[in-house]
């Protein structure tokens, strides 16, 4: 019978490492309009609770680029300076830190036309966007400077989260067996 309980506490940790992933929500930036100039991407984001390991994708044609830049390149919309760039033409940006992550389009004058986004990730300070040119937060489909989705649920159980309360239920159900 002891081994019986140990291969239903092996399938459980098993069926709960596969859903685990699946918590993290893909957020199309811009939904159906994707990444384009004159789009209110601050009314894009209200509503919407963004949390560590969920993904922003940019979609947009040529001629554009996602660059993550600093509070202050964001404010002023300065180019040049970015953190991390990308220019495919589809961009999935994991977001692996807290804190208030700026993105502009690197393309003149594309930013001050609307091309720019703010998101902040639940359980941070204000900003903690790194400040080197070496960003972990930038995975591309496509080999550049930097390493149609729509689901856009406003809550989502972070990973982190996801795993405590995995790991809490195993050690119920062990000591129940017990």
């Amino acid at each position: 019978m002891g081994s019986i309980s140990v291969v239903g506490v092996l399938v459980t940790i098993l069926a709960l490492c596969c859903v685990i992933p699946s918590l993290a929500t893909d957020y199309t930036v811009g939904d159906s309009s994707g990444w384009t100039t004159s789009y209110d991407y601050s009314t894009w984001t209200s509503g919407k609770t963004f949390a560590i390991g969920d993904n922003l994708v940019f979609d947009y044609a040529g001629g554009h680029s996602v660059d993550e830049v600093t509070p202050s390149d964001y404010n002023s919309c300065s180019v040049g300076n970015s953190l991390s760039t990308d220019s495919s033409g589809s961009t999935k940006i994991t977001l692996k830190t807290p804190g208030t992550h700026y993105f502009i389009c690197g393309a003149y004058g594309h930013c001050s036309s609307g091309m720019k986004l703010a998101v902040t990730v639940a359980g941070g300070e204000e900003s903690t966007t790194p400040s080197t040119s070496t960003n972990p937060l930038i995975t591309s489909p496509t080999t550049t400077t930097a390493s149609s989705y729509t689901n856009s649920s406003p809550s989502t159980l972070s990973p982190p989260i996801a795993i405590l309360f995995t790991c809490l239920a195993v050690f119920k159900f062990i000591l129940l067996l017990s």
